[in-house]
């Protein structure tokens, strides 16, 4: 027993020799020992499929590398650890309660956020995201991880640049992280939104010259909010009757009711009359020229069938004199 120290101290110093770039307490390389090794899934006791892995230089490289791993992980302070028994404190506790069924593997771990993150936590627990899984208890609104991925590997947005691949939240790629949810046939049905909403941001002006490369245009997170986003019908939203015309306006001076009826995500029905009847009147446009062009061609043919028609009979008439002036 008494060797088992020195051991694991030379240990902790062969990672820190060979592994320099990672800028870790002590702890957390006495964990990543183990879970960079740990490869694939587990399925636990409650049939919940989960992954042990941590790739340690992303974890460094993230904005919580400073962390000590227990700053989350509460519960887990042995090592080797096994299953945790004691309880975290009385109020992170009660947010891992009432997240239990969003996050069933650690629900404290993932409620530890609201320990660093506190008014942040809270605009999330009042947005239409954070109602539909403390109040209603749903686990398809979206948390802190549905957002950002893996807390082992968050860098910042900004940082991440517009076209990066490391941030779910950078510029470059809010749409195609909020799509993710929105455009899931069983959520748009379950709750009652467009099956398209990111389809129609795609199709207008702003989501045509965002994915030219725009860096300027506006996102969901423009009009929506970020972690205080509200139900369309809720008077603190962005989007809320005339709140509209003060959220344009900050792009489009002069902005009004009349401007911002026309509405990104709104399909195009009678109910917005503008994209609709142009739309119908470029499908009768397209038909037209296209039957023209057809008919034009059809027309075309028609006439050098009979222009050659026309030469073949002259010349069989042509023939036919001339083999009569030969046989008078």
């Amino acid at each position: 027993m008494g060797r088992r120290y020195p051991l694991f101290s030379y240990l902790i110093l062969f990672v820190a020799v060979f592994f320099p770039n990672r800028l870790l307490f002590a702890d957390n390389l006495s964990c990543l020992i183990c879970h960079e090794s740990l490869k694939g899934t587990y399925v636990t006791g409650k049939g919940v499929e989960s992954s042990l892995h941590v790739n340690g230089d992303k974890f460094a490289a993230s904005v919580h590398g400073d962390l000590e791993c227990t700053n989350c992980h509460v519960r887990y302070e042995d090592n080797p650890h096994s299953l945790p028994e004691e309880s975290a404190d009385l109020a992170l506790n009660r947010i891992a309660e009432a997240i239990a069924k969003k996050s069933p593997v650690d629900p404290v771990a993932q409620a530890a956020c609201s320990q660093c993150h506190p008014d942040i936590y809270e605009e999330v627990r009042q947005s239409v995201h954070g109602v539909n899984i403390f109040q209603k208890k749903e686990i398809d609104g979206a948390l802190c991880l549905d957002c950002h991925g893996s807390p082992h590997e968050i860098v910042h947005a900004a940082d991440a640049g517009h076209h990066s691949s490391e941030s779910p939240v950078a510029y470059g790629r809010i749409v195609e992280t909020c799509g993710r949810c929105h455009e899931k046939k069983s959520v748009s049905l379950k709750y009652g939104f467009s099956t398209k909403i990111i389809e129609r941001y795609d199709e207008s002006f702003h989501g045509k010259k965002y994915h030219l490369g725009g860096n300027d245009l506006p996102v969901c997170t423009t009009c929506h909010g970020a972690h205080n986003i509200r139900a369309q019908s809720d008077p603190a939203a962005m989007v809320y009757g005339a709140n509209k015309i003060e959220l344009c306006g900050q792009c489009h001076a002069g902005a009004n009711t009349k401007f911002v009826a026309a509405i990104t995500h709104k399909p195009i029905g009678k109910d917005n009359p503008i994209p609709y009847y142009a739309e119908k009147g470029l499908i009768l446009l397209t038909f037209l020229v296209i039957s023209g062009c057809a008919i034009h061609i059809v027309l075309d043919i028609f006439s050098l069938i009979r222009q050659a028609a026309q030469v073949r009979r002259r010349r069989r008439n042509e023939v036919a004199r001339n083999e009569s002036s030969v046989a008078g």
